[in-house]
C-alpha cells in the first residue's frame, strides 16, 4: 500500500511543476514575457485560468494528504531513534605528553 501511496506522491509532483508553470502570471502569458502581442490561449484567458486554478488546488491538496500519510508511515516504522543509537562508543585514547627536552647549554670557554 505505500509503494502506491508513494507512486501517486510522485505523480502529484511532477503534475503540480507542470499546471503551475502552464498558468499564467499577473502580468499575462509566456508570450507577454518575450514580447508577444496577443495571448492565443486553447481555453481562453478566463476559462484556462479556472481550470488550471482548480487542478492546482486539488493536485496541492493531494499533495499534502501523501505527504502526511508518507511521514506518518515513516514515523511508525522508525519510532524515537537516534542516529548514533547503533554505535559502540569507545573511550578516546590518550597518551601521556613527552617529557620535555632540556635546552642545549651552550659550551664554555
Amino acid at each position: 500500500m505505500i509503494y502506491l501511496v508513494t507512486a501517486v506522491h510522485i505523480i502529484v509532483c511532477f503534475f503540480i511543476i507542470v499546471v503551475v508553470l502552464l498558468q499564467s502570471g499577473n502580468a499575462g502569458d509566456i508570450s507577454a514575457a518575450f514580447g508577444g502581442q496577443g495571448s492565443q490561449t486553447a481555453f481562453g484567458p478566463r476559462g484556462a485560468a479556472s481550470a488550471l486554478s482548480r487542478a492546482t488546488t486539488w493536485s496541492a491538496v493531494l499533495f499534502m494528504l501523501t505527504s502526511i500519510t508518507l511521514s506518518v508511515h515513516a514515523s511508525r516504522h522508525s519510532g524515537p531513534k537516534s542516529v548514533l543509537q547503533g554505535l559502540k562508543s569507545q573511550p578516546a585514547k590518550t597518551q601521556p605528553a613527552a617529557p620535555a627536552q632540556k635546552p642545549a647549554t651552550p659550551a664554555q670557554k
